[in-house]
């Protein structure tokens, strides 16, 4: 649709609701942009597993297309997506219940959003939180990728009529422009119920994981000291050792959840055992209200250790010898590819392209 012509007179707001009556469909993705992390284990790893576990059919893929928006190493980029899929592996996700693989691989990814470029209005782009907070005061120097990726992320979604998006709190917002582009698309070309409009998939809240080293700022990979944070990829002595040198104060743990309160890095050690031990954190204290640290930190070590070690010993074999993740990716490139290539053939033939 060119700027000249006219806008129908329904928004996505006015448009009718959906009218989709296809299968349930759950669909995430994980950058390919470097080391994961215990947050990223807590709050997505381990939760897909428990979707897979429980039922949903899941479709998992890695972000390389996302990663590209701001520079990667190209000697380095593969290795990330084969680190990410391995980390899907270990955490639990089999790739004969759900399909596992590179977005890139699928180039139906690519198709569906360059006609979602062209769906999507800039008003809705300009309101992205994320964009702004990613380019900073250089908005100009950012690629245009960067501020276009939340449409591509549209796509990634509603290639597969994903019906569920499992969503952080950073992410609320692009699920809206999604079902702003699929209400958009479905009422312009007098499609009703063609794409879903998908809904946030929450299982309770996720553990908040900070960093080991400031309770105030989430833990993450882009952290210039490596004691902020657990890699997936450290061994047993390395996981014990940051947690030993995690920074708490001299208190002791209180017995009730209040007096975790301005306390950012004795609360965040205490969401920790909570979420690896899979307890409230009200059990957590009334198991050591009162104690200190020099009793709660090797608790929380051994616990730490019996809960990643498998995870990380699993992650190390699979990077050792690539084979079984390459098939893995390319089995499951090709399953995701035999669903995503008929949407998008639908979705030419209803925008009016050319077909032999």
């Amino acid at each position: 649709m060119s700027d000249d012509q006219p806008t129908p007179a329904q928004s996505p707001e006015q448009a009718p609701v959906s009218a989709y009556t296809g299968p349930r469909r759950v669909l995430s993705g994980i950058q390919a942009s470097g080391a994961l992390h215990l947050g990223n284990y807590l709050g997505a790893l381990k939760r897909f597993t428990t979707l897979q576990d429980a039922g949903a059919p899941c479709f998992l893929f890695v972000a390389d297309m996302h990663a590209i928006t701001v520079w990667q190493d190209p000697a380095l980029l593969t290795a990330q997506t084969r680190e990410i899929a391995a980390a899907y592996l270990a955490s639990g996700l089999d790739p004969a219940k759900s399909v596992i693989f590179p977005q890139s691989a699928v180039r139906a990814h690519a198709d569906l959003a360059w006609i979602f470029n062209c769906v999507a209005r800039l008003g809705w782009l300009d309101r992205m939180t994320q964009f702004k907070e990613k380019s900073g005061k250089h908005k100009e120097r950012a690629s245009v990728g960067l501020y276009t990726y939340p449409v591509l992320q549209a796509a990634d979604i509603l290639l597969y009529k994903a019906t569920e998006v499992p969503t952080g709190e950073d992410q609320k917002q692009h699920l809206e422009l999604t079902r702003d582009i699929a209400a958009k698309f479905n009422n312009d070309f007098g499609a009703p119920g063609f794409f879903p409009l998908p809904e946030p998939l929450t299982q309770g809240p996720a553990p908040r994981v900070m960093s080991l080293r400031d309770g105030s700022a989430k833990m993450s990979k882009s952290d210039a000291s490596d004691q902020s944070r657990i890699n997936l990829t450290d061994d047993a002595d390395t996981i014990a050792a940051k947690i030993r040198k995690a920074r708490t104060d001299a208190e002791p743990l209180p017995e009730t959840l209040d007096g975790l309160n301005d306390r950012a890095e004795a609360r965040n050690l205490v969401t920790l055992y909570a979420a690896l031990a899979d307890i409230s954190r009200e059990d957590v204290l009334a198991q050591f209200g009162g104690q200190g640290f020099g009793a709660f930190k090797p608790a929380l070590a051994d616990l730490a250790v019996a809960s990643m070690a498998p995870v990380t010993a699993e992650m190390r074999r699979l990077m050792s010898d690539t084979t079984e993740i390459d098939r893995v990716l390319k089995d499951g490139a090709e399953r995701a590819a035999a669903i995503a290539d008929p949407v998008v053939a639908e979705v030419k033939k209803i925008v009016g392209f050319w077909q032999a």
